[in-house]
C-alpha cells in the first residue's frame, strides 16, 4: 500500500504542476484516471486528501505572491475534485444498488408473507370438506357394512387412511406456517437439559428399545426456547426413528467451536441416506425413505430448517447409507455468544 501511495503522490505533485502550467483538460483527464486507480488500489479517501494537501503545501511555498497562491489553490481545488469524481460515482452507484436491493428484498418479504398467509388459509379451509369425507366414510362402513362386501369395505378403508394422511399434510404446512408467523423471544437456552428430557421422553414411549445417549453438559444457545425445542424434539426424534431397526443403537448431542461460532450436532447411528440426495432433506414432504420403511410425512426438518433460518444460522448433514447421519446446525452470531450461568435461561428440567 505504501508503494501504491508513493506512485500516487508523485503523479498527482506532477499533474498538478502540469494544471497549475496550464495543461488544462489534459491535466484534469489524468486527476481523473488517479482518483480511479486509488480506488483499484485501494487508497483510502482521507490518504488521497492528505496527499493532495502534501503536494500543495510544496506547491505553494514556491508562490511569488498573495494573488498567486489564491490562484494556485482555486486550480488545485479544481483538480483534486475531477480526482474525487470516480469515488462519488462509485459511492453513488453503491447507494443506488443498496436502494435496488432494499426494494427486491421489501418485494420478496411481501411475497413470503402472502403465500404464508394463502397457505394458511388453505389449509385451514381444507380441514372441513376433508372431515366430512371422512366423516361419512366412517359412517357408511359403520351403518351399512352388512350391504358391503370385502372389496366395497376395502375401498372406503383406503379413502379414510387417504384422509387421516392428508390431515397430516395440512397439520405439517398449518404447523410450518405457524412457525415462520410466531415471533421470537430470545433467551439463554440449555440444550443439553432440554436435550435429557426429549430422550426420556421418547425411552419412556418404547422402553423395549436399547438406546444410548450422549448428551454433552452445559450445552446453552441463545434463541427461541420453544422453536429451539421444536428442533431438538425434530432431530433427536429422527435420530430415535432411523436407529429403530438396529438392536443397539446410538445417539449423541453435542457442540464444537468458540462460543461466537458454535456448531451444534446431533449423530445417530441409524439407517443414515446417500448423499446424493442431501439437497432433498430439507424440502418439505420430500423424504428419503418410504412410508412402508419409517413413519412420516417430511416436514420435520423443514420445520427444523426454517427456525434455524430464522435464527439467522445454518443448517446440514452428513450420511452414509446404515452408517448413520449427523445433523449440523449454528444460529447466528449471537446465536453462540450465552453465558452458561445465565438466569434467564430455558430448556427441560
Amino acid at each position: 500500500m505504501a508503494g501504491s501511495s508513493d506512485e500516487l503522490e508523485q503523479a498527482y505533485r506532477l499533474t498538478l504542476q502540469d494544471y497549475l502550467e496550464g495543461a488544462g483538460e489534459a491535466a484534469l483527464s489524468r486527476a481523473y484516471e488517479i482518483g480511479r486507480k486509488a480506488i483499484v488500489d485501494k487508497v483510502a479517501l482521507l490518504d488521497l486528501a492528505a496527499i493532495h494537501h502534501q503536494v500543495l503545501v510544496e506547491t505553494l511555498e514556491g508562490a511569488r505572491s498573495r494573488r498567486d497562491v489564491a490562484g494556485a489553490i482555486r486550480l488545485a481545488a479544481d483538480l483534486f475534485t475531477e480526482c474525487l469524481s470516480p469515488f462519488e460515482m462509485t459511492h453513488r452507484g453503491f447507494q443506488e444498488a443498496n436502494a435496488t436491493l432494499m426494494r427486491v428484498n421489501e418485494a420478496l418479504a411481501a411475497a413470503n408473507m402472502e403465500l404464508e398467509a394463502f397457505s394458511y388459509s388453505v389449509s385451514h379451509d381444507l380441514r372441513a370438506p376433508l372431515r366430512s369425507i371422512n366423516g361419512f366414510s366412517q359412517a357408511i362402513m359403520e351403518d351399512y357394512a352388512d350391504r358391503l362386501d370385502d372389496q366395497g369395505k376395502e375401498y372406503f378403508s383406503r379413502i379414510m387412511a387417504a384422509c387421516n394422511r392428508m390431515s397430516q399434510l395440512i397439520d405439517g404446512l398449518l404447523g410450518l406456517a405457524r412457525i415462520t408467523r410466531s415471533e421470537m423471544h430470545r433467551v439463554a437456552v440449555n440444550l443439553s437439559a432440554m436435550a435429557w428430557t426429549i430422550a426420556s421422553d421418547l425411552k419412556q414411549a418404547e422402553p423395549e428399545r436399547h438406546v444410548d445417549f450422549t448428551i454433552m453438559d452445559d450445552v446453552y444457545a441463545w434463541g427461541d426456547a420453544r422453536l429451539l425445542q421444536v428442533v431438538m424434539e425434530n432431530l433427536l426424534g429422527n435420530a430415535w426413528k432411523y436407529t429403530a431397526r438396529h438392536e443397539h443403537a446410538r445417539i449423541e448431542f453435542g457442540a464444537t467451536g468458540d462460543d461466537g461460532e458454535r456448531v451444534y450436532f446431533v449423530r445417530d447411528d441409524g439407517a443414515g441416506f446417500d448423499m446424493a440426495y442431501v439437497d432433498k432433506l430439507f424440502t418439505p414432504f420430500s423424504r428419503l425413505h418410504g412410508s412402508s420403511e419409517f413413519e412420516g410425512i417430511g416436514i420435520g426438518l423443514a420445520t427444523v430448517s426454517r427456525i434455524i433460518h430464522r435464527h439467522s444460522g445454518t443448517i446440514w448433514a452428513e450420511g452414509a447409507v446404515e452408517k448413520g447421519a449427523t445433523f449440523y446446525f449454528t444460529l447466528g452470531s449471537a446465536g453462540g455468544r450465552c453465558d452458561d450461568s445465565e438466569d434467564d435461561s430455558a430448556g427441560g428440567g
